[in-house]
């Protein structure tokens, strides 16, 4: 009977969805030796060729890995279930924790979230990862992460959302813009002036909707998937943006100052919460992270999140 590990499985399937040893040891956190180890002892095991390799050009995997893949990811989160289910009975709160979370503020709220959560639970070992929307959408469905941060947007009925506190978006601009210093601006007062649209799944569509309400779509200037950039580019006079957590200070990456304006009325209201599969919020491990993420929260722990009261 051929032998193998589910670290030897891991190390395969993480090459395979890289299609290259470097980026795979950097996605598992091991050396690339140790992978280039695993998988050759893996194809002697199984004796097949599992990836054609080519020199400045990765690995790709063949006929036969492309099978095995398939397979080996199926034994993979069959035991990642296991693994639930045996901390289940136990009633324990251990193990790995796949944590996504929205790129656009992970670094403003998931390290202090996560250091206080692995000390409150110190046998719980927390990996993080940080895309847009979509890409915590498919991360659930393919089981590479638990549970996310994120916004209620455009949740599919396959997940499961669990609100932590309602936000109000801001217009983000340069201190000088014209709209600046107001007490709130509207989404019609927004229309005249450009727009930095961050463009990113699900939250470009979000950012718009503002306004089809004015009749007047934005004008929109310059279009970007990265917060940073969009901020410096608001700093320096080419458009506002619109957000709904404010970094710690006003100031933009570069330095220079920005001016956040709350947007008038109800408008573009969300909620900040966790994303994950249906039925996992009974799981221990994950139950404990959601009510250590409320607490985290909902006590100010947060920068730049403004409390929205919401009618009892």
């Amino acid at each position: 009977m051929n032998r193998f590990s589910l670290r030897q499985l891991e190390y395969f399937v993480a090459v395979g969805r890289a299609g290259s040893i470097a980026r795979a040891a950097e996605a598992v956190n091991v050396s690339s030796p140790s992978i280039s180890s695993a998988i050759a002892q893996l194809e002697e095991t199984l004796g097949l060729p599992l990836f054609v390799r080519r020199r400045a050009q990765g690995l790709s995997l063949t006929q036969a890995g492309r099978q095995v893949m398939e397979q080996a990811s199926r034994v993979l989160a069959e035991a990642e279930a296991l693994n639930r289910l045996a901390g289940e009975i136990a009633g324990s709160v251990r193990g790995p924790l796949a944590v996504g979370c929205l790129l656009t503020f992970a670094q403003i709220i998931v390290p202090a979230l996560r250091r206080g959560f692995e000390t409150r639970y110190p046998e719980v070992r927390i990996r993080q990862y940080e895309r847009d929307q979509e890409g915590i959408f498919d991360g659930l469905r393919r089981a590479e992460l638990d549970v996310a941060l994120s916004y209620d947007m455009n949740i599919p009925d396959d997940l499961e959302f669990v609100p932590l506190l309602p936000l109000r978006p801001y217009a983000v601009m340069a201190a000088d813009h014209p709209l600046a210093g107001q007490a709130e601006v509207t989404a019609a007062e927004l229309a005249m002036h450009p727009m930095i649209l961050l463009d990113l799944p699900h939250s470009a569509a979000y950012f718009l909707s503002f306004f089809d309400e004015t009749g007047t779509p934005p004008l929109i200037g310059e279009r970007t998937r990265d917060m940073a950039v969009m901020r410096s580019l608001v700093a320096n006079g080419f458009g506002y943006g619109i957000v709904n957590i404010r970094p710690l200070n006003d100031l933009a990456p570069d330095g220079r100052p920005l001016s956040f304006v709350p947007l008038a009325g109800s408008v573009g209201m969300m909620h900040l919460g966790l994303v994950m599969a249906r039925g996992a919020a009974g799981l221990p491990t994950i139950r404990a992270f959601i009510d250590h993420a409320r607490g985290y929260v909902e006590g100010g722990h947060v920068p730049g999140i403004t409390r929205v009261e919401t009618p009892a």
